[in-house]
């Protein structure tokens, strides 16, 4: 037998905490889905965090769980399970989740805050350095590189851009890149070799990425000679995509071409009922505090949206 909810919000990071703790102190019954052991989601594994407001000097961990506390405070409900799908009946106005343990959850409405996953390296080191050196975001985490010697991996506008922000901080940034040119567009390629902080190292892949508990190096290989060297860097930053975690939804709500979620102002998609916020959807800049904006207004949309079916129902209508 399916469990009721007003709303399912369907992952634990900063969106979809934010999105919980508005929708349940508008007395919603509300329920988040994680299919991971915390809540937090990207924010979760970032050790240092120092630009969210009224947060000087955090951690993921700990805002991740000041989040939650609030959360829990107003009601909403946690459960540990994946989502697998949202069914919408076009006959009711009932939406249907099912999740990987399972159950069946029916509501009014759905928040998707299933966020976007930075492609990694792949390589030996990667996941043990993760928050201890290796990062996939400048904006994040460029301040703690102060006057280090770090290394950006790609070749794209994205981290050539974010390379040339890591100058602000760091004493030298070298890309680390598979071709002998980048892919990035010309005019930016301009601003990266007239920058004097920027080097860069072509036909090259990072094998290894070293250090005991930080980042101190990265074994380096020449796909061309095959020659492996060891370069000294206190930071790796990877910029090689993201991936949007969205196959669950089998095409069910507008994606771009890169597979975001595309909403509007109010975080609507194009299906009525289901709301999408934080590194999911179609957007610009994806930190913390923009994912938790998202969820705001996730939770105050759906919460209208909510009321309004309710009176509908009792209405007779």
């Amino acid at each position: 037998m399916a469990q009721n909810y007003d709303l399912v919000i369907i992952g634990g990071g900063p969106g979809g905490l934010a999105a919980g703790i508005y929708a349940a102190r508008s007395k919603l019954k509300t329920l988040v889905l994680e299919a991971k052991p915390n809540m937090g989601g990207q924010c979760y594994i970032t050790e240092e965090i120092e630009n969210y407001p009224g947060f000087p000097e955090t951690t993921g961990p700990q805002l991740t769980e000041a989040f939650k506390k609030h959360a829990e405070k107003f009601g909403v409900e946690f459960v540990r399970a994946k989502a697998e799908s949202i069914v919408v009946d076009p006959n009711s106005a009932k939406r249907t989740v099912k999740a990987s343990n399972g159950e069946t959850y029916e509501c009014f409405a759905v928040v998707v805050a299933t966020g976007a996953s930075a492609r990694g390296l792949g390589c030996k080191g990667e996941e043990e350095h993760k928050g201890k050196g290796v990062s996939s975001c400048a904006t994040c985490d460029g301040a703690f590189f102060e006057d280090c010697e770090i290394v950006v991996v790609g070749g794209g506008d994205s981290a050539v851009e974010e390379a040339m922000y890591l100058t602000k901080f760091a004493s030298k940034v070298t890309i680390i890149h598979r071709r002998d040119e980048l892919r990035a567009a010309k005019s930016i390629q301009e601003k990266a070799f007239a920058n004097p902080k920027m080097h860069f190292l072509w036909d090259s892949v990072i094998e290894e990425i070293c250090g005991e508990g930080l980042v101190d190096s990265v074994k380096v290989k020449n796909v061309k000679t095959g020659e492996i060297t060891t370069l000294s860097t206190e930071g790796v930053f990877v910029f090689i995509g993201h991936d949007p975690q969205t196959d669950f939804l089998d095409g069910q709500v507008t994606l771009d071409d890169k597979g975001y979620i595309i909403t509007n102002g109010k975080m609507e998609t194009n299906v009525p009922g289901i709301y999408a916020v934080g590194d999911v959807i179609q957007k610009e800049s994806r930190q913390v505090v923009t994912a938790a904006a998202d969820g705001a207004l996730a939770g105050i949309w759906a919460g209208n949206y909510v009321d309004d079916v309710k009176a509908h129902i009792a209405m007779g209508k």
